[in-house]
């Protein structure tokens, strides 16, 4: 038997990106976005909405970061996602976080959040969609496998549970993708 909830935005896992942008005067800023994943084979995409300084800063430089959120970095990435800059300015500090400059993107790479995906504006859609060509990906070597691979396990990244406001660590590994299934062909 299954229990019937209507309309709801749960979705599992639904990752937890922190946005990096700089403003106009090359002040880091960090927020945490609800909704975004990949939106194409090389291209993300971000439900921002308009009155979010992280949405100016992007329409303002053309570039942003999406990283993700660690069980090591829980608490900075939840203030992110509560605290406005445009009430906050010095939330990006205020949580701990440093900056890097991207070689790739005017954007910071929040160097306490091991990966991040560098991208360059493409378009604000008319119901805020934002979608960004990727341009690099860059990770901290101590998330790295022996083979020089991303591994989940090592860099730890939370998803956020809609239906309890609750983050969660990604478990075990259960499965190899675009093999497992073969044993049923």
């Amino acid at each position: 038997m299954r229990k019937n909830f209507g309309s709801k935005t749960w979705l599992y896992p639904m990752p937890v990106l922190i946005v990096g942008t700089y403003d106009e005067c090359g002040v880091p800023n960090a927020m945490n976005a609800a909704w975004g994943g990949i939106y194409d084979t090389n291209q993300v995409m971000l439900c921002l909405a308009d009155e979010h300084k992280t949405t100016e800063n992007i329409k303002k430089t053309g570039a942003f970061t999406v990283s993700f959120a660690t069980a090591d970095t829980v608490v900075a990435c939840d203030f992110v996602g509560i605290a406005s800059a445009n009430d906050v300015p010095d939330k990006f500090a205020r949580a701990g976080f440093h900056a890097m400059k991207s070689q790739h993107v005017n954007a910071p790479i929040i160097e306490e959040l091991p990966m991040s995906v560098e991208c360059r504006l493409v378009k604000f859609n008319e119901d805020g969609i934002c979608i960004g060509e990727i341009v690099n990906v860059s990770a901290d070597e101590s998330i790295l496998d022996e083979k020089g691979s991303v591994d989940a396990k090592k860099m730890n990244p939370i998803s956020y549970d809609s239906a309890t406001h609750a983050y969660w660590s990604i478990g075990e590994r259960v499965g190899k993708a675009f093999s497992d299934g073969k044993k049923l062909t």
